[in-house]
């Protein structure tokens, strides 16, 4: 027996119904409640004494306590469940009626429609009994019925027949679909609207389809239970959007979390965050006196009179044109940018100790601004010496090494040895920058490593030997401007993400310092090995590019 009655005075009427009257009584009150449910207008409201009277013939007696009016849509939905019910008590077999009775799959599969939609049919109007087949009680339909619905809903029979069931191919396609745009961020209704604009079905139907498969392979689902915690993956993308700035609301509803969580998790990403900054730091015992903070923190002019007036070469590309945009720094100018920077870090460093796990916001704050200061600082300072890495880069030119690739990781080497230097000790820090570059190239060059092995003695040598020739880069840097043109027209044939994760890799911004993978990864808000797998195509474009534009390269 079905309990979802929504009228108490119609379910207690089937009670009676079930109970105490005869089979054969039975028969013909299920027969007149059939014939009721034509008559019923949705719209309308029935007394019940009007309704008792049509299914049973008897009037209920007039105590005083009358139900109130029932809605015509409530009717319907209770008329068919007693039409059911009385059939379910009788125990009918399907063999002795005369009438030709569908089971649920025989009459999906005659209007070419899922199980799903003949359930929803019911709840629409379809009308359904339960016999006996085969020794065995299962719902069943009278063709008398069949036709009845039919008849009344040729727009919705048509509909259904138009969508054919999904095959197990069609399936799989909805959920890697699905599992694409969730990767992306977007929400479970959006998800369904826009595959079932996609593949011509209906929304409730790729519903349906996602929420079968998620209950089936909870390891693998596509909307894990909004209940359990979210993954890193997913909290880590929660607050890259905030940070590119959707609303905290927005968050919510995309990600099916209140607000109050979304704010905790926001905290929380950005705690592990600061827990893993970059705060090494060269110590220096000015840090302590507080006398000396205003002096450390002031800013300086990076104007060097000193340095001699350098005339650009004609025909650079544009980032090496660039270089000769920023001055060098002079030797008061390095101490005075590196102790700051240090100090800077030192700050942040200690703050850090402070938070002991607490997500507090204005530490966090605060910490996030000296770290970001230093960073500032540590750039200026790499900028001033980037020719330095072009001058030693252009040495070690090969025609299998190429040269921006030897700029890359000279940059790369460059912020470290940055990160690294002690300024206190005097030195000039090209010096020490040209070691970490030139040691850096001979692990990554071998044929590099072993002239230098064949011919070096003392690191000292090296450094007498060599002179500071930032400036003197004219030759190479001329003979191949037009190929940095070249370079620079099939940058053209990439599309936006894969031109940014170049210039990002290899440093080609000058503003900004180059980023290893799983920096590019964060900022774009993928994976380090999804960055790989795009610049790995990007590069195998350009190398397409270059054979189509009949670029001449090194043998």
């Amino acid at each position: 027996m079905q309990s979802n009655y929504l009228s108490p005075a119609l379910r207690q009427l089937r009670d009676q119904q079930v109970r105490f009257t005869p089979r054969d009584k039975q028969i013909e009150q299920m027969d007149r409640a059939q014939s009721l449910l034509t008559e019923i207008d949705a719209e309308r409201e029935y007394p019940y004494e009007y309704l008792c009277y049509r299914i049973t013939g008897f009037r209920p007696s007039a105590d005083g306590s009358s139900p109130e009016p029932i809605a015509g849509e409530v009717v319907q939905h209770d008329l068919r469940r007693f039409v059911e019910d009385l059939s379910d008590k009788m125990n009918l077999r399907v063999e002795d009626l005369p009438d030709r009775v569908y089971t649920i799959e025989e009459l999906a599969k005659q209007f070419n429609v899922s199980t799903k939609t003949i359930s929803r049919w019911r709840e629409q109007g379809l009308v359904s009994h339960r016999f006996i087949f085969d020794g065995r009680k299962r719902v069943g339909f009278t063709d008398a019925n069949v036709q009845r619905f039919v008849t009344d809903n040729k727009d919705r029979i048509e509909r259904g027949e138009r969508f054919s069931q999904l095959t197990d191919e069609n399936r799989h396609e909805i959920v890697d679909r699905a599992r694409r745009l969730a990767q992306r961020g977007d929400c479970p209704s959006e998800i369904a609207r826009q595959i079932a604009s996609q593949m011509g079905r209906s929304v409730e139907t790729i519903r349906y389809t996602l929420k079968n498969h998620d209950e089936r392979n909870p390891d693998r689902a596509v909307f894990p239970d909004r209940s359990q915690p979210l993954n890193e993956a997913m909290r880590e993308a929660i607050y890259n959007r905030h940070r590119a700035g959707e609303s905290i609301e927005g968050l919510a509803r995309r990600y099916g979390r209140t607000k109050t969580s979304v704010y905790r998790i926001l905290s929380e990403v950005r705690l592990q965050k600061i827990e893993t900054l970059p705060l090494d730091f060269v110590p220096n015992e000015s840090f302590d006196d507080p006398a000396m903070e205003e002096e450390i923190l002031s800013d300086i002019s990076l104007e060097n009179p000193d340095a001699k007036k350098i005339r650009v070469p004609a025909g650079l590309p544009p980032y090496l044109a660039s270089l000769y945009e920023v001055p060098l720094l002079s030797r008061e100018q390095e101490y005075h940018l590196f102790r700051k920077m240090n100090f800077l870090k030192s700050r942040a460093a200690k703050l850090r100790e402070e938070l002991e796990g607490r997500p507090r916001a204005a530490l966090m704050d605060k910490i996030e601004s000296l770290y970001e200061d230093s960073v500032k600082v540590k750039n200026r300072i790499v900028q001033a010496n980037l020719r330095l890495v072009v001058s030693i880069a252009k040495r070690h030119v090969t025609p299998s090494n190429d040269f921006f690739t030897l700029i890359s990781d000279g940059n790369m080497s460059l912020i470290r040895a940055a990160e690294k230097f002690d300024f206190s000790r005097g030195n000039k820090f090209s010096t020490y920058a040209s070691w970490a570059i030139m040691k850096n190239f001979a692990r990554t060059i071998p044929e590099e490593y072993k002239r230098q092995d064949r011919f070096r003695t003392l690191q000292d040598e090296v450094f007498l030997a060599r002179e500071d020739s930032r400036s003197d880069q004219y030759e190479l840097e001329s003979a191949q401007a037009m190929r940095r043109e070249q370079v620079a027209k099939i940058l053209s044939r990439l599309d936006d993400r894969e031109k940014q994760i170049i210039i990002s890799r290899f440093g080609l911004n000058h503003s900004d310092e180059p980023l290893t993978l799983k920096e590019v990864g964060a900022e774009m808000g993928v994976t380090k090995e999804r960055v790989r797998q795009i610049e790995f195509r990007a590069l195998n474009k350009l190398r397409a590019a270059v054979k189509d534009e009949k670029i001449d390269t090194p043998d």
